[in-house]
């Protein structure tokens, strides 16, 4: 068997049980899943053991398919890592980005730059994902997330800071005139409140008491599963909610929403790109989050 057809079947390998199925491999090679069952099954002839079970539900790894797995991916990764270092200079951005991001600054704030980004490279294809619930970039099928807030277990991840926004309360004047104008979080409980839910943040606001920041739970009268849901709620005035300036900023420019409580709004919530941690970061990952870096940096997340 010709060398390159044997690292061809070594990079449909490692491809594949990171993956977790073919399907996902297929689509991140660029073949045909028939051809990467193909693949595995000659290099199982080869090698005379079992590298996958396969059945119709999932694909898993056997015991000598861990064991040829941890070889493996050293190898591909040393062998990526030089040849990136070699062409990092010079090189072509391509294959599939799978990306996401919370609702309402991906909408509004983030999907204008990553097709800016995206435009010089013509190879790069992009998936994105709008979703303000969590999404772990160890198992589910993405290469980078943009998460808003602390980021509570980073066990495997790699995290890089774009930029801090301040969090604002706010509601639209309709309402406030019907309502009236809380003057403290104790009002808040006489108010129309509108949040997340329960794994789809924003159900806490984060606010400034008495000097110190605290998470402070509203009752929730509305609770919906998105922030541009959340502001849309509030533009038309079913409440008060708390979100990110930068998504607020047009609403708040044309008198649509009024900030409130300002003496409570200053904190701030850290914005950060993460991805799973593997033995090099692939040109494509690296392109765009060093892109979105320099973006932040010059304020055009905020």
């Amino acid at each position: 068997m010709a060398e390159s057809d044997t690292f061809s079947g070594l990079v449909v390998f490692v491809t594949a049980a990171r993956a977790g199925n073919f399907t996902t491999a297929a689509d991140q090679l660029g073949v045909s899943k028939s051809a990467v069952g193909k693949s595995i099954s000659r290099l199982e002839d080869r090698l005379g053991v079992k590298l996958f079970n396969r059945t119709t539900r999932r694909t898993s790894l056997t015991a000598d398919g861990e064991a040829y797995f941890a070889t493996c991916a050293a190898a591909y990764d040393e062998i990526a890592a030089a040849e990136v270092a070699l062409t990092s200079s010079n090189r072509v951005i391509g294959g599939r980005l799978r990306l996401d991001m919370p609702v309402a600054f991906g909408r509004r704030i983030l999907l204008p730059i990553l097709l800016e980004i995206a435009k010089p490279h013509p190879r790069l294809s992009l998936t994105l994902s709008f979703t303000d619930a969590i999404v772990d970039p160890l198992h589910d099928d993405v290469d980078l997330v943009i998460r808003f807030g602390t980021l509570p277990d980073t066990h495997g991840l790699i995290a890089r800071k774009l930029t801090s926004q301040k969090l604002l309360i706010c509601a639209a004047p309709s309402y406030l005139s019907e309502h009236g104008v809380p003057r403290s979080l104790a009002d808040i409980g006489d108010h129309w409140n509108i949040v997340g839910m329960p794994k789809r943040p924003p159900v806490n606001w984060l606010v400034q008491d008495s000097g110190n920041s605290r998470r402070f739970t509203p009752a929730p009268t509305h609770q919906l599963s998105d922030g541009e849901a959340i502001i849309a709620a509030a533009v038309a005035g079913f409440g008060i909610c708390q979100m990110p300036s930068s998504v607020l900023r047009e609403h708040l420019d044309a008198g649509r929403l009024v900030s409130i409580l300002e003496d409570l709004s200053h904190t701030s919530v850290d914005i950060h790109a993460v991805w799973a941690r593997q033995g090099q970061l692939s040109p494509k990952v690296r392109y765009v989050v060093d892109q979105i870096v320099e973006y932040a940096a010059s304020g055009a997340l905020n």
